[in-house]
């Protein structure tokens, strides 16, 4: 049973739509032939994201997105961490629309749990069609 949820800490953002983005999740989780578990978004702050980055990572960075993966089987579960702060610095430099941009962001945390990774070029242009066509899937919800 997929229990897709989605929190507020240390920011006042609160993700609208909230049955159409998990319909979506779950929609691209099953699309990848893996089934929905217990998938939580953390919307928080750049500090917040920063303390995590450097202390599971090591890595002394802001980042938009950090995704931890409990996966079990063909059971996708995890907790993704995403910066509002970061979201909206971004959209501003890519000339983005910030709902469009969280929603990348979403869903890139989402094929990371199916496995995606965005290390070299390849796998970035890779990870980032796949974003594509995610967000094509959105718009049909």
């Amino acid at each position: 049973m997929s229990k897709v949820s989605f929190v507020s800490n240390n920011t006042t953002f609160k993700l609208k739509q909230t049955v159409r983005h998990r319909t979506w999740v779950e929609r691209i989780i099953i699309a990848n032939h893996k089934f929905p578990s217990e998938i939580q978004f953390i919307f928080s702050n750049d500090t917040f994201l920063a303390d995590l980055n450097k202390k599971y990572l090591n890595h002394s960075t802001f980042t938009d997105i950090i995704t931890f993966n409990y996966n079990s089987g063909h059971y996708i579960s995890g907790d993704i961490f995403i910066s509002i702060e970061r979201v909206k610095a971004n959209a501003e430099k890519f000339k983005a629309d910030f709902n469009s941009e969280l929603q990348r962001v979403m869903i890139h945390g989402i094929l990371h749990l199916l496995g995606y990774n965005d290390k070299t070029d390849a796998e970035k242009k890779k990870i980032r069609k796949k974003e594509d066509e995610a967000l094509l899937i959105l718009n049909q919800i």
